[in-house]
């Protein structure tokens, strides 16, 4: 029998040696990467949504059909402000220019994409006051000109989002700790209880020549795979929830800007699954420590 057989028959027969604890160290590794991975996507649904707002203090939306002469006049106006010290800058968004912004947030909706075309999306005027204090002000003189459709003052929605979000995080973070913790726990127990119903065996195996090294690879592989199980549960349940973020994307509004790429599941998963081996490995390093004296 090779090497690698037998590493694999004795790893799947510690496996179901102790199904019960080798379940619940799954479970918890699954629970405690599904928390975690999770709020690294509500990170950057909050890092993407937030992106566009980090100097822009409010923004100008024209209405779709909004002649050229309403148009300069409203730039006219935010350029004598300029002029006066009452608005730092203003960056104009022709039609084209958020076309190509409405592509890049939904990139994962080409069916939207095709259905909608730059004439139908408004130009925009985004606007950084001088001082921030004064940004309602500033809005409500816009408000009430001509072809101007509606107006976004988003800082203290931002602020409030990025309150709300970094509490949450740290929670989820905690609970995430913790949980990660029991599941090293649990795997380690699991591995001693494996390598004490076979003491004798292992006794016999160092007796005969047999190195550390190989009789530490089973259970080490069996930590390994009880990691990697739940890790995989983790990153399923990230997926699921890119899917519900998803709906999010379809709103009107300033949620518009809140959205998660293919490329965050991707690495955020890749991030679980290397979490999720790391902790079946220690864990099952911790349960053998015993068997570590060479």
């Amino acid at each position: 029998m090779s090497r690698f057989a037998y590493f694999f028959r004795e790893t799947m027969i510690s496996l179901r040696r102790n199904l019960g604890m080798t379940i619940a160290g799954i479970l918890t590794v699954g629970v405690s990467l599904a928390l975690f991975g999770g709020i690294l996507l509500m990170q950057q649904l909050v890092n993407h949504g937030t992106s566009r707002w980090k100097d822009v203090k409010f923004e100008i939306f024209m209405n779709v059909e909004a002649p050229q002469p309403q148009i300069d006049g409203v730039e006219q106006e935010l350029a004598t402000l300029v002029d006066r010290g009452e608005i730092r800058s203003f960056e104009f968004l022709s039609k084209a220019e958020a076309y190509e912004e409405f592509t890049r947030i939904f990139e994962d909706e080409p069916a939207l994409i095709e259905s909608t075309t730059a004439d139908v999306l408004p130009t925009s005027f985004r606007v950084v006051p001088a001082e921030v204090e004064n940004t309602a002000d500033l809005a409500r003189r816009f408000d009430a000109m001509p072809g101007v459709d509606k107006l976004l003052t988003a800082q203290e929605v931002i602020d409030r989002i990025i309150d709300v979000t970094t509490f949450v995080r740290w929670v989820f973070i905690a609970m995430a700790v913790i949980l990660l913790s029991s599941s090293i726990f649990l795997i380690m127990n699991t591995i001693r209880l494996a390598t004490f119903a076979r003491r004798r065996e292992i006794e016999v195996m160092k007796l005969v020549g047999a190195s550390n090294s190989f009789v530490r690879i089973p259970f080490m592989a069996e930590g390994l795979v009880q990691g990697v199980i739940g890790a995989g549960l983790a990153v399923g349940g990230v997926y699921a929830l890119k899917l519900v973020l998803g709906t999010i994307e379809s709103t009107d509004g300033l949620w518009r800007d809140f959205y998660v790429t293919n490329g965050d599941v991707t690495w955020i998963s890749m991030l679980v699954l290397l979490i999720g081996a790391g902790i079946g490995v220690v864990a099952s390093l911790i349960g053998l420590f015993r068997f570590l004296d060479d």
